[in-house]
C-alpha cells in the first residue's frame, strides 16, 4: 500500500490512490489514513464514524463479493480526498460488476432475514451520494460535510 500524498496544500485535505490486498493489515493502514485525514480537516466524531462505516463495507463488498471467484491475493484500487466541504473515496474491484437496484430491500418484511443487501443500504444512509459506474465493479462516495448546528 502506499503512503495518502498530501494535494497541493501542506495541510489537509489530502488525498491518495492505494491499491490493497485483502489483508486486514493494509486495509486498517488505509483507514486510519483516511481518519487521520478528517481529523486534521476538523470532521466530527459522528462524520468519522459515517464515513468509517461506509468505507468498511464498500471495502469487504469488493473483496468479499467483487472478488469472489478470483485469488485472494487480487488487488482494489482506493481513492479518497478529504476537503474542508467533503469526503470522496472510491473503490474498484476487478470482479464482474454486479448491478445495485438488483440488491434486495433489506427493511422490506420479506427479505428481513436474508443476510445480504445491509451494507448498501447503510453507504446509501451515511453517505450524501453513491455512484456506481456501469460495470458495477466501482464505487463512487461522497459525503458532505454537515452545516453547523445541522
Amino acid at each position: 500500500m502506499s503512503t495518502p500524498r498530501p494535494s497541493n496544500s501542506s495541510k489537509p485535505p489530502l488525498s491518495g490512490t492505494f491499491v490493497v490486498r485483502h489483508e486486514r493489515n493494509e486495509v486498517e493502514k488505509l483507514q486510519n489514513a483516511l481518519d487521520a485525514a478528517m481529523t486534521a480537516s476538523g470532521y466530527s466524531k459522528a462524520s468519522l464514524f459515517a464515513v468509517r462505516l461506509a468505507f468498511q463495507e464498500a471495502i469487504a463488498n469488493a473483496f468479499n463479493h467483487g472478488h469472489k471467484n478470483l485469488p485472494t491475493d487480487t488487488p482494489a484500487t482506493v481513492e479518497f480526498a478529504v476537503r474542508p466541504e467533503d469526503v470522496t473515496i472510491s473503490i474498484e474491484d476487478q470482479g464482474p460488476g454486479f448491478e445495485c437496484e438488483n440488491v434486495a430491500d433489506c427493511t422490506l418484511d420479506e427479505n428481513l432475514e436474508i443476510p445480504r443487501g445491509r451494507g448498501v443500504m447503510l453507504i446509501k444512509n451515511y453517505m450524501t451520494e453513491v455512484r456506481y459506474n456501469g460495470k458495477g465493479n466501482r464505487i463512487e462516495m461522497v459525503y458532505r460535510r454537515p452545516a453547523p448546528g445541522a
